[in-house]
């Protein structure tokens, strides 16, 4: 019931089953055993949604999307134990059925019941091959409308992700599929607070499994559990970060300034705050800056963030460390002076395409026009972020996506309108240690290489 509630809630008014699901497991509470099922099937039913709409159409007298909506996402849920699941066909069908039942009444249940049975034959007819199940064209005739089917994504992700990893096929179905494994929380032990060892031990005392991470040293990858349990966490001198978004920050403040610094940062798009926090952790508790008459203690990090809702977030995030502040600002306009600061990180909105393992409802939300869209925002910030940045300074943008359109290209043609006023700088050699990186200047990361969110990051020199 929880899984159709959720999927309810997705389809009628847009919610975020990353948010509404934890909510819901924990008024419920239900057992471990009940609460792993009921993650698998609600995120698992909506990364496959496409996919199961497209079984379900071959098996129903009519569209599936004329059914009744709440009907239809419980035959979701059911397809998806048919297909993905141990869960035997017998009480896979049967479930389904009483939960038709129990929310639509008893009228469509003759027909979920025919439904479901035509999918668990044509299951067992093709031993779940989703190739043959969809009829998928040839890989060698249409590699792209081959991986669309079979890993249940809309074809323009397939050929966003191919053209990011430069047409490697092999390594596009290892993106795609990586989209669909369950993504390991990653919490931050920012060094002002207390220390990566520190975290692990409470995490072990709290009965939990966790390793440090792979690349950021502040890392802890939890192997289980509520990290909202961990005490640490709860009183906010740790928090819940994807590793990749820590090195984001990371390689900000590790890339060196030349000339003489004011002692001040900027992170003109904060919200929800993650990023900034790292920031001024690193960047404002290491002693006096500079200083040039900005009205800042320095070191210092201002925050920028226009809603007023995000901002509390930030405010949240930042913990009251009393070099960093919160201003309500649209980063195009941020209320300081052109070529006074020393680091700039733009963290512009995007599609998100980088962080589809998390949102398992996105890929079906996302329109490829989406990213044309945005990036003329990119570019406005991205040019903000160097004007306001000092001679000598640094920008990171950054986005939680691969898309060309919202990374490579964004970078490419502000530094082209800049003339030789701007330098790219390898971002490659902020991140020591971390492999796969490419041939730079750039740096894109993935969930199958590296773990992390598909975030990107380029340096720029003011």
């Amino acid at each position: 019931m929880v899984a159709w509630e959720v999927l309810r809630a997705v389809d009628e008014r847009g919610a975020y089953a990353n948010l509404l699901l934890p909510a819901l497991l924990s008024q419920r509470r239900l057992s471990g055993l009940d609460r792993g099922f009921a993650t698998e099937l609600t995120y698992g039913a909506l990364r496959a949604q496409g996919l199961i709409d497209g079984v379900l159409d071959t098996v129903t007298s009519r569209p599936v999307a004329t059914v009744d909506a709440g009907l239809r996402d419980a035959l979701r849920l059911g397809t998806y134990q048919l297909l993905r699941t141990r869960v035997p066909a017998r009480a896979a069908v049967g479930t389904t059925v009483e939960l038709v039942r129990a929310t639509s009444g008893e009228r469509p249940v003759r027909f979920a019941n025919a439904v479901l049975r035509r999918v668990a034959d044509r299951v067992a007819e093709t031993g779940g091959d989703v190739a043959a199940l969809l009829s998928a064209p040839p890989f060698a005739r249409d590699p792209f409308g081959h991986l669309a089917v079979v890993t249940a994504h809309p074809r323009w992700i397939v050929e966003v992700i191919a053209d990011a990893l430069g047409g490697d096929l092999d390594e596009t179905r290892a993106a795609l599929e990586a989209d669909d494994a369950r993504p390991a929380v990653h919490l931050v032990a920012p060094p002002d607070r207390l220390s990566r060892d520190d975290l692990l031990a409470e995490t072990a005392e709290a009965g939990f499994s966790a390793e440090p991470g792979r690349h950021s040293p502040f890392a802890v990858v939890l192997g289980g559990g509520d990290p909202g349990a961990l005490p640490s966490v709860a009183a906010g001198r740790a928090a819940v970060q994807d590793e990749g978004s820590q090195l984001m920050a990371l390689a900000l403040a590790r890339t060196p300034t030349v000339g003489a610094d004011s002692g001040v940062t900027v992170d003109l798009c904060a919200g929800p705050g993650g990023k900034a926090a790292l920031l001024a952790a690193l960047l404002t508790t290491g002693g006096a800056g500079v200083g040039d008459g900005l009205g800042l203690p320095e070191p210092a990090l201002l925050a920028c963030e226009p809603r007023a809702t995000r901002a509390a977030m930030v405010a949240a995030a930042l913990g009251g460390r009393p070099g960093a502040f919160v201003v309500r600002a649209d980063g195009r306009y941020p209320p300081l002076p052109a070529g006074r600061v020393d680091r700039v990180l733009v963290d512009a909105p995007c599609t998100g395409l980088g962080a589809l393992r998390r949102r398992p409802e996105a890929r079906w939300r996302k329109l490829a026009a989406d990213a044309t869209a945005l990036s003329g925002l990119q570019r406005q910030l991205l040019v903000s972020a160097l004007d306001l940045v000092r001679p000598g300074g640094v920008v990171a943008y950054v986005t939680c996506s691969p898309h060309p359109a919202e990374t490579t290209e964004v970078v490419g043609a502000v530094v082209e309108q800049r003339g030789g006023a701007v330098g790219v700088l390898d971002a490659r050699a902020a991140l020591p240690g971390v492999p796969a990186l490419g041939d730079g200047p750039y740096v894109q990361l993935w969930p199958h290489r590296h773990g992390t969110d598909a975030m990107f990051l380029a340096l720029l020199r003011g």
